[in-house]
């Protein structure tokens, strides 16, 4: 976990199957579209726009996470360096691997936060001081 860096997060683009005759978009996930086994979905919406969410790393744990409405910034930190991350395009999420702080912020309304992640929920998994993330990453 000590060599990961922000530039170890990265945008994967999900297909989008755009219909010919105006009636939406379609993009489906699939076991090839996502670079882990998915164990695990939730997600995060009726968040207020001055509200903070994440605050944590995981020793273990890969996220895909997916604006499917709305949007908000993903703040990646990998004790040295800071990333911002807007995602605003339900088709474009953003792979948050292990050993990567986050913070996501500035939902807008209506914003809805789509999560796959790689494990079932284990608090053991969870860094939740960054002094201690920074201390493990050094």
């Amino acid at each position: 976990m000590k060599d990961t860096t922000i530039e170890s997060a990265r945008i994967i683009e999900i297909p989008k199957i755009e219909d010919p005759q105006g009636r939406g978009n379609l993009s489906v996930i699939e076991k090839d579209c996502v670079p882990f086994s998915i164990e695990r979905v939730y997600y995060l919406y009726d968040v207020p726009s001055s509200a903070y969410r994440g605050g944590h790393a995981h020793k273990e744990l890969q996220q895909l996470l997916l604006p499917l409405s709305g949007s908000f910034d993903v703040i990646l930190k990998d004790g040295k360096n800071t990333k911002t991350v807007t995602l605003n395009k339900p088709n474009k999420g953003l792979l948050i691997v292990p050993g990567i702080w986050r913070e996501l912020e500035n939902f807008s309304s209506g914003a809805v936060c789509l999560v796959l992640a790689s494990a079932v929920y284990n608090e053991n998994d969870y860094i939740s001081n960054f002094d201690t993330f920074k201390r493990i990453k050094s």
